[in-house]
């Protein structure tokens, strides 16, 4: 037996809201749930991503349902899927929105991947799929793809 998926990760940001707008500016993505100065949790596909306030979800006055406690210093890594064909409006977006690129990597399987940090200076690569060796039918199944 062995895990199939994930099914959501999570990074923290002591400046929650400001990191959760950033999230919702930039890439568009939408709250489903959230606790003030806590969470927000974010749906993408048939996954989610969360977003913690690494004090808060430390606390254990704080937890949910019994959820044990959890956290992180320093900047993670998250890796959001894009369409390959994407990249370049998604490189226009956050010129437009005046955010930096970090840095753009080719990588010898041709897959493309664009680097930049959140508010919480969190690692933020947005990617084709091909990166990881998974066709675009694959990772967006709900979707129409090239």
């Amino acid at each position: 037996m062995k895990v199939r998926e994930i099914l959501e990760c999570c990074l923290y940001a002591d400046n929650l809201d400001e990191t959760a707008d950033w999230y919702a500016d930039c890439l568009g993505l939408e709250p489903f749930s959230q606790t003030p100065d806590r969470s927000v949790f974010f749906r993408i596909g048939n996954r989610c991503f969360f977003l913690f306030k690494p004090s808060a979800s430390l606390d254990p006055t704080t937890t949910t349902i019994g959820v044990p406690t959890h956290g992180a210093s320093g900047p993670g890594h998250v890796c959001f899927a894009i369409l390959a064909s994407e990249l370049a409006p998604w490189r226009n977006r956050l010129a437009q929105l005046g955010i930096p690129i970090e840095r753009e990597i080719e990588w010898p399987n041709g897959a493309r991947s664009l680097y930049m940090r959140d508010p919480a200076h969190n690692s933020v690569e947005l990617a084709s799929p091909s990166l990881w060796g998974i066709s675009e039918r694959e990772c967006f199944p709900w979707q129409e793809t090239p």
